[in-house]
């Protein structure tokens, strides 16, 4: 699971598809943080640290490829039974009025949440990921459609056993401004090396992927009346600040702020610009939720 001790406590919530293994630290109102494929909890290393003074973060690793252990073989762990997995999660910590702070894949999977199980859920910042007909960004194609393949997720995996491997585009390399440092990297491949059941995991998520479950949701918005922050990184990016513009404007209680010098992981390039956004955010006056 996650590595940094930055993250909290370890702890473990049993759901229906599997354990779901998490790291806690702070008190207060709960945040609760969702990373994209193929990554885990370390994503958010730098900026829970800031934010669990004043509030209770909490940041799963979710079965998206980096995950231990695997979860059940029968899982729903297409977009959307990771959508009801989430919405279990928050349902089994019996969580309220969350703020959900996602990025990349988990971008994709929250704004299936708040479309579909919004009933726990607050808040929802969005930044760099997925929306409406970018999903996957072109750049990582290749996955979703070599996964269709046996084996493929394997093979992938083997020469990315190397760090510059690891930084070459089609992996993190343009992900971060500031690079990935390599032990966060080989701890976000391991599970994907060493268990056959975390790649059945993964396959079962990049298959399933299709545009027209985003364009869908996309309709739904405007269900969604509680806040939504994109805070969005502007350089070299896989989703486009336009998609952010878009996003704003169809949630109709929404704001986009953009940040500048960073990549898509803004959690790594822009920490302390990010924890500021969403504590700020965070603080913000929510109706409760049904």
């Amino acid at each position: 699971m996650a590595i940094s001790a930055e993250l909290g406590s370890e702890k473990e919530a049993r759901l229906p598809q599997g354990t779901i293994r998490y790291r806690e630290r702070g008190t207060g109102e709960p945040i609760v943080f969702v990373h994209g494929a193929l990554v885990n909890a370390d994503l958010w290393r730098k900026v829970v640290p800031e934010l669990a003074k004043d509030f209770r973060c909490i940041a799963p690793d979710w079965p998206l490829g980096s995950h231990t252990p695997a979860m059940h073989a029968d899982a729903d762990l297409s977009p959307g039974g990771n959508a009801r997995l989430i919405a279990d999660f928050l349902e089994a910590l019996d969580l309220e009025r969350v703020t959900l702070v996602a990025n990349d894949t988990g971008g994709a999977l929250c704004q299936l949440v708040v479309t579909r199980h919004p009933e726990r859920v607050g808040r929802l910042v969005l930044t760099n990921c997925d929306a409406y007909e970018n999903f996957p960004p072109r750049i990582f194609a290749f996955l979703f459609y070599g996964a269709k393949v046996p084996g493929f997720l394997r093979m992938l995996a083997q020469p990315m056993r190397f760090a510059p491997m690891r930084k070459l585009p089609i992996a993190f390399g343009w992900l971060s401004k500031r690079g990935i440092p390599d032990n966060i990297s080989a701890a976000w491949l391991r599970p994907s090396l060493e268990d056959a059941g975390v790649r059945r995991d993964t396959t079962k998520l990049l298959k399933a992927v299709k545009k027209s479950e985003l364009i869908e949701a996309s309709k739904r918005f405007k269900e969604f009346d509680r806040p939504v922050l994109m805070a969005w990184g502007t350089e070299k990016d896989f989703f486009r600040v336009s998609d952010a513009e878009r996003l704003a404007r169809d949630f109709p209680n929404a704001r986009l702020e953009k940040i500048d010098d960073s990549y898509t992981y803004v959690s790594e390039d822009q920490p302390e610009r990010l924890a500021k956004l969403i504590a700020e955010f965070a603080r913000e006056p929510v109706a409760a939720t049904a």
